[in-house]
């Protein structure tokens, strides 16, 4: 007896049994650093950034923490000259990265990470790639961002285009 029913598809292979993530080409100078959290009598302990860690050279000019409401998602935002440093301290979130840079080598190419407090990750996003944040758990979400460059209030480095928008591949989910 066949088991199969239509429009079955096998799962292909996403982590090793290291449940280190594969299978995923990064964009041109994301980086992103798994980190454990440490647990201690009271509670727990993850580094969230540290210079040894030689992920990029950039200075941290500003530190600063966005919540995001349970579904919610973030319009698209790229900047043109600033460094995020995109850590999740409560919650659990979905990021998604886009090259729209024509000269870079991964022109196109997106990333999906699911992050979060129970998986720990650093995801360091160049600037000129755009990126769009959802929550996919069941509480509001908190990260933190360690920028190179802090927010000018005359000038914000901080363009927008719509979670819709045609011009970028990829379509979030409910």
């Amino acid at each position: 007896m066949n088991w199969k029913i239509k429009g079955i598809k096998k799962d292909k292979v996403s982590i090793t049994s290291d449940w280190d993530l594969i299978n995923q080409k990064l964009i041109d100078g994301v980086k992103i650093k798994e980190v454990k959290n440490v647990i201690k009598g009271n509670g727990l302990l993850t580094e969230v950034w540290r210079k040894s860690w030689n992920l990029d050279s950039e200075p941290v000019d500003q530190v600063f923490q966005v919540t995001l409401n349970i579904g919610e998602i973030s319009d698209w935002h790229v900047h043109e000259y600033t460094t995020d440093r995109i850590f999740v301290n409560s919650g659990t979130i979905k990021i998604v990265l886009f090259d729209s840079r024509e000269n870079s080598p991964t022109f196109g190419l997106i990333n999906e990470f699911k992050i979060g407090e129970l998986r720990p990750m650093l995801v360091i996003i160049p600037s000129k790639v755009f990126h769009a944040i959802q929550n996919i758990g069941d509480k509001t979400a908190s990260l933190l961002n360690i920028v190179d460059k802090a927010y000018s209030y005359e000038d914000p480095d901080h363009w927008r285009v719509s979670i819709d928008s045609v011009a970028i591949p990829y379509k979030f989910g409910s």
